[in-house]
């Protein structure tokens, strides 16, 4: 009997973050394919950029609640 969705889910509850992101990755390139190597580049420079930022206090984060009620 093939696994359902939601047990899918259940078990990944007691998995790592970092797995569950490469989990995540993995079936976004089984089904869509890779990620070109330069954008998946830029796109850690960005978010290191973006983090740093943060964590010295240059930029202040936007609670999701806030950036999702905006139009």
């Amino acid at each position: 009997m093939p696994i359902t969705l939601d047990e899918i889910v259940e078990e990944t509850r007691g998995m790592p973050s970092e797995t569950v992101a490469e989990l995540v990755d993995r079936i976004m390139a089984a089904r869509y394919g890779d990620i070109e190597p330069s954008v998946a580049a830029a796109w850690k420079s960005e978010t290191d950029r973006r983090i740093a930022e943060i964590e010295a206090g240059t930029v202040k984060g936007v609670p999701l609640e806030e950036s999702l009620a905006r139009p």
